[in-house]
């Protein structure tokens, strides 16, 4: 009686979560206008600070392919902020309570909003990219090169995205979640995302190069550009991963704590 009730068990969680990502999916493609945003708005900085600040911070014209790494993170956070809000609409509109009734495993609906946030991130990136080649992004890398690259950015993507979850998890509404998760977005301007840290006052340069998304910026710069990468790309991972169990245990702590005064 053991085996049979196991397998049960572990085909309803497997079902259980392909519905939930499905249903985020289907909310994703109805949302149009945030999908678009998500896209739009780092293209719209790339071609801000390539022809109106590039000439200025780099005068040989290849400040482009020294931007484009930071334009990548810079659109997987948009991507990922959405993220909290659609989790903290589900934790306040009384759905989860609906879920809770179910035979099923409820925080598979964040686990849901995470996969689905993923990959639309991945396909803005991809689009940000192609953008990136129409204005003169020539990267130098081999496919190993691009293949560790893509690494990096989705795990990346995945870590900001739980952690979004969490924030939206951990927020009383959706407008506070969306204020919350904003100020994440400011860390690629305090990077390596559009200048060399070397540049900055000695107490921001600290800063700069001692927070998650530089080591990340210059693993994938160093992957795409060749430029060196030193240490980064084991800084790169070990915050990713640091980030991701973070923002796991954080979301299913949380989760079972509402959950339960529910």
């Amino acid at each position: 009686m053991t085996t049979p009730y196991k397998a049960v068990q572990s085909v309803s969680f497997l079902t259980t979560n392909a519905v939930f990502i499905g249903r985020s999916i289907r909310l994703s493609l109805r949302n149009v206008e945030a999908l678009l945003m998500a896209v739009i708005l780092p293209v719209m900085l790339m071609l801000l600070f390539t022809y109106v600040f590039g000439g200025a911070i780099d005068t040989t014209g290849n400040y482009v392919n020294y931007v484009v790494p930071g334009i990548i993170l810079l659109c997987a956070g948009f991507g990922s902020s959405s993220t909290a809000v659609n989790v903290a609409e589900d934790m306040t509109n009384g759905i989860i309570d609906r879920f809770r009734t179910m035979p099923i495993t409820s925080i598979s609906v964040i686990t849901g909003h995470v996969v689905a946030s993923v990959a639309r991130n991945l396909l803005a990136t991809g689009i940000v990219i192609g953008v990136a080649y129409l204005v003169g992004f020539r990267p130098t890398g081999s496919v190993m090169d691009w293949l560790g690259a893509l690494g990096v950015i989705t795990l990346f993507i995945l870590a900001f995205t739980w952690l979004f979850a969490a924030i939206g998890l951990a927020s009383g509404n959706p407008s506070a979640a969306s204020g919350y998760g904003f100020a994440l977005l400011f860390l690629p301007y305090i990077s390596s995302a559009f200048v060399p840290t070397d540049t900055m006052p000695t107490w921001l340069r600290g800063v700069a190069d001692n927070q998650p998304i530089t080591p990340v910026i210059e693993t994938i710069r160093g992957l795409l550009t060749g430029t060196p990468i030193d240490n980064s790309a084991w800084l790169a991972a070990g915050w990713c991963v640091l980030l991701l169990l973070i923002a796991i245990g954080w979301s299913i702590w949380t989760f079972r704590r509402k959950a339960a005064r529910r």
